[in-house]
């Protein structure tokens, strides 16, 4: 894929409507579903364990979803890349063990120092100056290995419920045949049907109900700043925002950094007070609009992050109604759409991270490492899969002085 896809398309006047098609809109649809299915339950057992009132949950639930859907909408449409953005997952994870030991006023204070340290990182441009020093073979790797459980569910959804899962990995083969761009709707398209026929959708209860955003004043306690804001900085720029632009620049981008990452700060410095624990640029849901199912062509595949965008909002404003639609969805439906929708971004990720032999073994344990799911100090296998991959080109690469 060439390297100046970004350039390209900043002198492209083709208008939105032009660029958009149904499967963008089908990945983006995708990337809503796979965020609400699995981490907004993290969301809501932190929300749990702060002993929220329902009032300040669905406050929680609109920011992160407004948050979300701005800056997907913003930055996809100003820089004509897919840029996909998400509430911080491992963050959220952080607040389940945290958000009881603090008033909710000083977590909301802890919120703010957060983003604003994320907004001043993220424009001063240090962080993408640190991510351009990683080898492209490395960056490969780190997609794979992140992407590579998603494959492995996939797979093994045959075993939790076989007639959704296969109908949608036999769909996906049969209209490959025929139609790479349209295999992914078919395959949504049959499972969706499968698991309606089969009595697997549950949808009882689900009413549309208006947001309504809560706002709390700020408390800045040095112990929640310390315990909440200072960790939460670390998960979300290292588990978050580097797997997130090595997502678009493994897909062949050329992301600006510091709007990217300066604006999702903006965006969380904004709504921390209605509850919003950090905004951020995604990786697993990224990759499905990224790569070649969302378009061939990688300067058409943005409106895949409009329509990303358009749909968090609608999530937001109906509060936690359109959530119970996404919840509602079979498990193993979500698993084997999310593996097939994935599939293309992960064969590319493999192929780059092997492309070169002088980075192959350091390539190997990036993939590996990042595979592993393994965490240290709170943050994810993505992360350390880059330090370790890291470790080893600088060792192989050093070379040894002759007698």
């Amino acid at each position: 894929m060439p390297e100046k896809v970004l350039a390209a398309q900043r002198t492209d006047r083709r208008s939105f409507f032009s660029d958009a098609s149904l499967s963008s809109f089908v990945a983006a649809l995708i990337a809503v579903v796979v965020s609400y299915s699995g981490p907004m339950v993290i969301v809501l057992t932190a929300a749990q364990a702060g002993k929220l009132t329902p009032a300040q949950t669905t406050s929680w639930l609109w920011a992160i979803s407004l948050g979300s859907g701005l800056t997907c909408l913003v930055l996809s449409l100003w820089t004509k890349v897919p840029v996909i953005t998400a509430w911080s997952t491992p963050g959220a994870a952080l607040l389940v063990t945290s958000m009881g030991s603090y008033s909710y006023a000083s977590a909301i204070g802890a919120f703010l120092v957060s983003a604003l340290a994320i907004t001043l990182v993220g424009f001063s441009g240090v962080f993408g100056k640190l991510m351009a020093l990683v080898p492209d073979a490395l960056v490969s790797a780190m997609l794979a290995g992140i992407l590579f459980s998603f494959g492995v569910e996939a797979f093994r959804a045959l075993g939790q419920g076989p007639l959704v899962a296969a109908a949608v990995l036999v769909g996906y083969v049969l209209a490959k045949r025929f139609s790479a761009r349209y295999a992914v709707p078919v395959a949504l398209l049959l499972g969706v049907l499968t698991a309606a026929v089969s009595g697997g959708l549950n949808f009882r209860g689900v009413s549309l109900d208006l947001a309504s955003p809560l706002w709390t004043t700020p408390v800045f306690d040095v112990a929640a700043i310390i315990g909440v804001g200072v960790p939460l900085f670390v998960v979300t720029m290292a588990s978050q925002n580097a797997p997130g632009l090595a997502v678009l620049q493994a897909s062949g981008y050329r992301p600006a950094d510091r709007p990217l990452v300066g604006g999702t700060g903006l965006a969380s410095l904004a709504l921390a007070p209605f509850g919003c624990h950090a905004v951020n640029l995604a990786a697993i849901t990224a990759a499905i609009c990224t790569g070649p199912e969302a378009h061939p062509d990688p300067r058409r595949r943005y409106p895949a992050g409009v329509f990303c965008g358009l749909l968090y909002l609608a999530v937001g404003t109906f509060g936690g109604a359109l959530i119970g639609v996404f919840t509602g969805l079979p498990k193993e439906l979500v698993a084997a759409i999310a593996g097939v929708a994935l599939l293309g971004a992960f064969i590319s990720g493999l192929s780059g991270a092997m492309a070169s032999p002088r980075d192959r073994e350091p390539a190997a344990v990036t993939f590996l490492v990042t595979a592993s799911g393994l965490s240290l100090f709170g943050i994810g296998s993505a992360f350390w899969g880059l330090v370790f991959g890291l470790v080893a080109h600088v060792v192989l690469s050093v070379r040894r002085k002759t007698p």
